[in-house]
């Protein structure tokens, strides 16, 4: 028997994702590694009537139950939940905002800690994810091939000899697998070196996107990093060069930070402490000038500017002030003068400075 997701459940613990732990956690915020599979013979989403999508579901959910590593998972049919919950879902980072807007037969399935979740009839029938903490590409990767072998062998996934794994995407076609970090780079944004290093360091094929993935914008010197080739190459492969161009990230992060250190350090100052003063004393914060502010106290944390703050906080403040989780938190929904009222509330609860 499955457990039902309660999504209130949620409101008052934060995913292990976020503990700020990991190599590399002062800028390397989360890895995750994501894989497509399709099954065979049915249709992909975007073709399938709502009677084949809805056997999609039942099979995935059959999968899960008979599972021995999968069926603790929390399980949610996402065409009944509202849209402040599936808001909620995306802040979250446990759905995409492309399953947000369907409005078909799908549904979630969500691990203890939400490290890992699966995504029913997205834009392929399963979309299988794993986060961890920090620069950890190879157990996110491990975890998630278990899972993948334990679904294969039970679900008979579309596979091709020639083309590899088939998807709804052609970009997804092949492995299947997506490899992605969310890494902070005020850094290179502050020393102005955005474009180039994008334009000079980061390789063809890979993928630098906003905070909640393809078409969304950066917030808080926050970049979400991913390959976008799965065709004709093995896994192993696609791991090794983005842990490579994580490792470029890092390094050209460092060095831009010293450098404002040493050329401009007396700036740099002022963004931070600037930034704290808003925080302890502002009646009103709205969530992109949160998000300024939280890349500013983490740059002064870092660079011990500023006393000791726990990573943890600033990674869980991340999401819990945003505007489904606030709306959450207060129980009702509010209007957008009431969300920002409540933020600057929380930030200056939670962040003792």
């Amino acid at each position: 028997m499955l457990n039902k997701l309660e999504i209130d459940k949620l409101i008052p613990k934060c995913s292990e994702w976020l503990n700020g732990k990991g190599r590399n956690s002062d800028i390397i915020i989360s890895s995750r590694t994501r894989l497509a599979r399709n099954l065979k013979n049915t249709p992909f989403p975007n073709r399938a009537d709502k009677r084949k999508l809805e056997r999609v579901v039942e099979l995935v959910k059959r999968a899960v139950s008979n599972s021995k590593i999968l069926n603790g998972m929390k399980f949610l049919e996402i065409n009944n939940v509202n849209e402040l919950d599936k808001e909620f879902l995306v802040e979250r980072h446990l759905i995409s905002p492309f399953f947000a807007k369907l409005n078909k037969p799908g549904a979630i399935f969500i691990s203890e800690g939400e490290l890992s979740c699966i995504m029913i009839n997205e834009e392929d029938h399963l979309r299988i994810q794993w986060i961890r903490s920090g620069l950890d590409i190879n157990t996110a990767w491990d975890s998630i091939r278990v899972v993948d072998n334990e679904l294969n062998s039970m679900l008979d996934f579309a596979f091709s000899d020639e083309l590899g794994y088939l998807t709804a995407c052609p970009s997804n076609t092949g492995n299947g697998l997506r490899v992605s970090f969310f890494c902070h780079l005020p850094g290179i944004v502050l020393t102005k070196n955005l474009d180039k290093f994008l334009e000079e360091i980061v390789p063809a094929g890979i993928a630098v996107r906003g905070f909640y993935g393809e078409g969304t914008d950066v917030q808080g010197n926050i970049f979400q990093v991913s390959n976008q080739v799965t065709l004709g190459i093995t896994e192993k492969d696609t791991i090794e060069r983005i842990k490579k161009v994580a490792k470029k990230f890092i390094q050209y992060e460092k060095e831009s930070r010293n450098k404002l250190l040493k050329d401009a350090k007396i700036k740099i100052e002022d963004k931070v402490y600037r930034a704290k003063a808003i925080m302890k004393n502002a009646k009103i914060i709205s969530s992109l000038e949160f998000m300024s502010l939280l890349s500013a106290i983490r740059l002064g944390v870092e660079l011990k500017m500023l006393k000791k703050i726990d990573r943890k906080i600033l990674n869980e403040l991340m999401v819990t002030v945003q505007s489904a989780h606030i709306q959450k938190l207060a129980g009702k929904n509010l209007t957008p003068l009431e969300r920002d009222i409540l933020r600057a509330e929380i930030v200056k609860d939670k962040i003792n400075f």
